[in-house]
């Protein structure tokens, strides 16, 4: 089963809709930090598409999403990005997410290759949480001019770790892991193409337009 949680009025074509409102399409009304009235091991694949950050309790909620999932099934989360003002002034979002976040998600945190780094917390290290999500991929979109089309990698890198209002969105895919897995199978989940919420589409195309407009100068 794939889920959508929080799907609102644009449920994911295929999943199964949940939402804290009777919505056009929605399947199953719950509230999910008060419980998802479905079995363990149910979903092979969650999406929760900027929903997240309105949630309450975010460590009972993802361990609600942990239970019903399976072993090696994959958790998609995309959220506003932490350190831009116009998500900090919201007053709807209790839960902030940025590269640190994959690392208060599992006791055993893997850094697959070829995505964002998610730093280490030398200061304060993370406790280890009732549930195991092993990151497998992060991206982060960037504000207009900030963007990958006109910018290279490292300038982004340095621009976002220097000044706010640069980065508007996170996204992670999370392995669910209740077992032993060794670090090849992470990285052959990691290497695949899992899906993403649809309302990154136009946004992908916009960049492929102007990164090509950019090359033809």
């Amino acid at each position: 089963m794939r889920i959508d949680i929080g799907c609102g009025t644009s449920k994911e074509p295929g999943y199964f809709g949940i939402d804290r409102m009777l919505y056009p399409g929605v399947d199953l009304v719950c509230d999910i930090e008060e419980g998802i009235p479905l079995p363990d091991d149910s979903a092979e694949f969650v999406m929760a598409s900027r929903v997240l950050p309105y949630v309450g309790d975010l460590m009972r909620a993802m361990a609600e999403i942990y239970r019903i999932s399976i072993h090696k099934g994959v958790v998609c989360i995309l959220a506003p990005y932490a350190h831009s003002f116009p998500h900090l002034s919201n007053p709807f979002f209790k839960q902030k997410f940025d590269e640190y976040t994959p690392r208060y998600l599992t006791g055993r945190f893997y850094q697959p290759r070829n995505t964002a780094i998610s730093p280490e917390i030398p200061d304060y290290p993370a406790p280890t949480p009732p549930f195991d999500f092993r990151l497998l991929r992060m991206e982060l979109f960037y504000r207009y001019p900030f963007n990958e089309a006109l910018y290279e990698a490292e300038e982004l890198e340095v621009l976002k770790t220097l000044q706010a209002n640069v980065v508007h969105e996170i996204m992670y895919h999370f392995a669910v892991v209740k077992q032993e897995i060794s670090p090849q199978e992470l990285e052959a989940l990691s290497q695949k193409l899992h899906p993403e919420p649809k309302s990154l589409h136009e946004r992908r195309r916009l960049v492929q337009y102007m990164q090509g407009m950019h090359d033809l100068r």
